[in-house]
């Protein structure tokens, strides 16, 4: 096949992928991996297996896309964020460095960032985190107002943007507390706005269609932890048991998005369920209208089990002893550790981690045998 060829059918491959013919577009890319090793072929290609669930496939395909070009910002981006994503932080570096060099690929910062946060180094990775696409396209950076770099704040405001999913606004409140500012907006999502409202007097919480005064500052609310020296501690979150009824919180279901097979599948959920004192914590069942109610249920529990999702953070942030359910191969910053099994978040929180990739079965054997205390 002619490179005229060769790119007009790439073109054509690409085009299915992009329109959601994914079926079309893998028999576009097979027939050019067939002809020659095409770098973006066996990277889009990668891409599919990988969404459609074939891992040890779509990592192959991966690492021949960065073999057939190492110099290429769009295969050594796909290979580290896929590797960062399964665990391997340390492989994952050296290929989201080559790709943030990249003008096209800048957000993939934001990912090597993660990467080296997720190992520890702090100092690293969050100046790199700052680059995340959530910042970098955020509306917030049109305010008439600048954004807070780490500048004094006493006597100052400063407006918090909200970003991301429920867990990490829930991770990032604790900075709200240990702020300077005179005087401070928070944004957050409205399922989350009672429980933020008594973090400190200062605090004006607000959720739905946002109406900006002016500030003095404005930053985004995973930013904050760039300008601390010390992670400020739990707790800082309450809940108001009406009593103590003891037992055991489960959550056992979580968003796919973006990190698919973080759940508990329904049977194995179940299964921890029907041991004695275990309560759902899914609002369905508690009848939890928004994260003030579940604080209030999980404050009258001796404890929480819950797979990496909203629940593990509230409970972490209220102070309670949690267990946290996690992929063998699961490495990210929000759960480091700053010991062995110890979250570095939240000290009251356990890490236990499938003991082979998959095997629910095998963590849930290990919590009936040590129930009800944690592994």
């Amino acid at each position: 096949m002619s490179f005229d060829l060769q790119a007009a059918a790439l073109e054509a491959a690409i085009a299915r992928h992009k329109a959601g013919d994914l079926a079309a577009a893998e028999a576009g890319y097979r027939a050019l991996i067939a002809a020659s090793e095409s770098c973006l072929a066996l990277c889009n290609l990668g891409l599919i297996l990988k969404e459609r669930g074939e891992a040890d496939a779509a990592e192959a395909l991966l690492v021949r896309a960065v073999a057939a070009d190492p110099k290429n910002a769009f295969a050594a981006f796909n290979l580290g964020t896929y590797y960062w994503r399964d665990g391997r932080s340390a492989e994952a570096i050296p290929l989201l460095e080559l790709a943030g060099r990249s003008p096209e690929l800048g957000v993939g910062r934001g990912n090597l960032g993660a990467a080296y946060l997720s190992l520890g180094q702090m100092s690293k990775g969050w100046p790199l985190y700052d680059e995340r696409a959530e910042r970098v396209n955020s509306p917030a950076r049109g305010l008439p107002f600048p954004e807070w770099r780490g500048e004094p704040l006493a006597g100052k405001s400063l407006f918090v943007w909200l970003e991301q999913g429920f867990g990490d606004q829930i991770l990032a409140a604790r900075f709200v507390r240990d702020l300077k500012a005179e005087r401070i907006t928070l944004t957050c999502a409205p399922e989350l706005a009672r429980l933020f409202e008594g973090l400190d007097p200062r605090v004006t919480v607000m959720t739905g269609q946002i109406r900006v005064e002016p500030h003095d500052y404005w930053t985004m609310a995973l930013s904050l932890a760039r300008w601390f020296e010390h992670i400020p501690t739990a707790p800082y979150l309450r809940g108001r048991a009406a009593k103590a009824t003891g037992g055991v919180g489960i959550a056992w279901r979580a968003n796919p998005d973006p990190d698919p097979g973080r759940g508990l599948p329904e049977a194995l959920a179940q299964d921890l369920l029907s041991l004695p004192g275990a309560v759902s914590l899914a609002p369905e069942d508690s009848g939890a209208k928004d994260f003030q109610d579940t604080a209030d249920l999980i404050a009258g529990l001796d404890r929480v089990i819950s797979v990496d999702t909203s629940a593990a953070h509230v409970a972490g942030a209220m102070g309670k002893p949690t267990q946290v359910l996690l992929k063998a191969q699961s490495a990210d910053w929000r759960w480091r550790e700053a010991a062995p099994g110890v979250c570095a978040w939240y000290p009251t929180a356990r890490i236990a981690r499938q003991p082979a990739r998959g095997d629910w079965q095998g963590l849930v054997d290990h919590l009936r045998a040590a129930w009800p205390e944690a592994i």
